[in-house]
């Protein structure tokens, strides 16, 4: 079963595990997991909890970087606003709540970056939004 709507509720839990480091170099580093999941590909927006942060603000992506050329499927998380350091082998804790956009290749990195870019603006403002209501 996969889930398509745009609200969501599913928690996923994992050991942080190393891959290439793709999104530290794009500038977005990510806390990597993999854990199966019934959540559909693509980009979710939600709670993390890793190390001193909990309920922290995150960019969720689910599936396979294949603009990168990657083929392993998994859960990345971005923490808005924490320190960029290593957390392999601490335990993430994530809280997926909105499907933002599906899973898509694109046709070079820049247009991975820009969409990127455009991924945490709408999680900026989906976040103020929530706060507000």
């Amino acid at each position: 079963m996969v889930i398509m709507k745009r609200d969501v509720s599913a928690a996923l839990q994992g050991e942080v595990k190393r891959y290439a480091g793709n999104g530290r170099k794009f500038g977005y580093p990510t806390a990597n997991i993999n854990v199966p999941t019934p959540l559909a590909d693509g980009v979710y927006f939600g709670f993390a909890s890793l190390g001193d942060y909990e309920h922290q603000p995150a960019l969720i992506f689910i599936g396979t970087p294949i603009t990168v050329g990657d083929t392993v499927r998994r859960v990345e998380a971005h923490l808005l606003d924490i320190a960029d350091i290593d957390y392999y082998g601490q335990q993430l804790a994530l809280e997926a709540e909105y499907f933002h956009r599906p899973n898509q290749k694109l046709d070079s990195i820049d247009a991975l970056l820009d969409i990127m870019k455009q991924d945490e603006a709408a999680a900026r403002s989906w976040f103020a939004a929530k706060e507000l209501a």
